[in-house]
């Protein structure tokens, strides 16, 4: 039986593994993508799911860590994300951190070599015409200006934005490791990790003040028709932090606790900045939760202040740009298809789900409900009960609980969480009371095992399902 392709336009994360899913279950797809047409102002390449604000998937722990169970839910469905990370990994202690081009280049191949699946370097600006069919929207936070007019005019609703920024990259023989040191935080070892994956560079109480006061005073890039636009608070740029309070960043991404100076071990350092091996040959690292709008030849001079990187030399400096995303509980319904115009659907950032795993995620599932609706089978979403049940769930309203609400909250940008997943039993041993951080981390291991078993059953439903219709 032979099936018209469903379209995809956008080779991000999300389009990339949309396609994936589609062309696996038997589907033919084109994928457009612009790059190698048009340029953005983030990525560098032309290749698919280029990662341009970190290389990190973060962790991957699936007992105590949402997004850890995400990475294992995305497994068991056979992502090609995941796959292609697992295959380009680098040390980052708890965290899965890819060589970037690695990565890109492994899904670009990937794709490209599928008998289902054929790219077309083409921009498009307008949405995607009737006569396509089914088609899928996953052109991320930087959707052209055009093709987001036309999804407003579509929508009748406007779309929401904020800014995103992206973190300097320096050039590991440009650090002075007299004074930087390798260590993970509390010297945790992840996968492919050895416990000294990060590299630290100390800092002291005067240091860190005046650290502090050139961060606010340094000289930003302004961004005027951008004005109003509210920052996601998962990837605030460095300035806007310490802005909010001298203390803010040593409670973030500059903090000393799990630290342990290897040149002082008596002196316990004021706050910490760390760099995270950012390619295979371990020669780029980027400087974790450094992102900023701060002026090229700012970023120069106050970053080389930080100890250890006086005289570093920097691969990629930060940059700034701005994320478009729907008002997706609105517009979508549960199978992320628009309301309006139900043959078209949405994947990724653009929905308004926040970090490359969550984007991959949802394409993931976006890509296996166009496939089911092709095969003319019921769509059935994943249980609220999994991370990508759960993430969702708070895309298509979950995060609206009140008609009273539903006036006074906007819909903003979510990492998965578990905040976002339904309550669970926390299972105790008999007559022992679960306190503090153990209740903590039992509730966690809770949530995982209970995610991880109803992620499996509905996978095995939807296999039952499909094998029906085959037959």
């Amino acid at each position: 039986m032979t099936h018209e392709p469903i379209h995809i336009v956008g080779g991000g994360l999300a389009g990339s593994e949309a396609a994936w899913q589609i062309a696996e279950a038997g589907i033919p797809v084109i994928l457009h993508e612009m790059r190698g047409t048009r340029g953005t102002d983030a990525h560098k390449t032309d290749a698919l799911a280029e990662l341009v604000c970190s290389n990190s998937f973060r962790s991957d722990d699936a007992q105590t860590n949402a997004v850890g169970v995400l990475h294992a839910e995305m497994r068991l469905a056979g992502s090609l994300v995941m796959r292609c990370a697992d295959a380009n990994q680098v040390p980052a202690g708890g965290a899965l951190a890819v060589d970037r081009d690695g990565f890109a280049d492994a899904v670009t191949a990937a794709l490209a070599a599928h008998p289902r699946v054929s790219i077309r370097r083409e921009a498009i600006d307008e949405l995607p015409p009737a006569e396509w069919g089914p088609s899928i929207i996953a052109t991320g936070p930087l959707t052209a200006t055009s093709l987001a007019e036309a999804i407003r005019a579509e929508t009748g609703a406007e779309s929401l934005a904020f800014f995103d920024a992206i973190a300097p990259i320096v050039h590991f023989d440009s650090i002075d490791m007299d004074k930087a040191w390798f260590q993970s935080r509390y010297d945790k070892i992840g996968p492919g990790g050895t416990g000294k994956d990060y590299v630290n560079c100390p800092m002291d109480r005067d240091q860190y003040a005046a650290f502090i006061a050139a961060l606010t005073d340094g000289e930003k890039t302004e961004f005027r028709e951008w004005e109003g636009t509210p920052y996601f608070d998962g990837c605030l740029p460095i300035e806007v932090m310490a802005e909010r309070g001298p203390e803010t960043l040593r409670h973030g991404p500059m903090k000393p606790m799990g630290l342990t100076n290897a040149h002082n071990p008596t002196v316990k350092a004021y706050a910490v900045v760390q760099l995270r091996q950012d390619n295979a040959l371990g020669t780029l690292y980027n400087m974790v939760g450094f992102q900023t709008k701060l002026k090229y030849a700012e970023q120069v001079r106050i970053f080389r202040t930080i100890p250890g990187l006086e005289n570093a030399e920097f691969a990629r400096l930060g940059g700034l740009h701005r994320n478009t995303y729907l008002d997706s509980p609105t517009l979508l319904d549960r199978t992320l298809a628009l309301r309006s115009r139900p043959s078209l659907r949405f994947a990724g950032q653009i929905t308004g789900c926040e970090g490359y795993v969550e984007s991959a995620s949802v394409g993931l599932m976006v890509g296996r409900f166009a496939a089911r609706e092709a095969l003319g089978l019921e769509i059935s979403p994943p249980p609220a009960t999994t991370a990508m049940g759960a993430l969702l769930g708070h895309i298509t309203g979950g995060h609206i609980t009140t008609e009273e609400e539903s006036g006074k909250r906007s819909f903003q940008p979510m990492n998965v969480n578990f905040g976002l997943f339904p309550p669970v039993e926390v299972p105790r041993e008999e007559g022992k009371r679960l306190r503090g951080k153990e209740k903590t981390i039992a509730k966690k291991k809770a949530l995982a095992n209970r995610a991880l078993r109803d992620f499996a059953e509905w996978l095995g439903d939807q296999a039952g399902g499909r094998k029906i219709a085959a037959e």
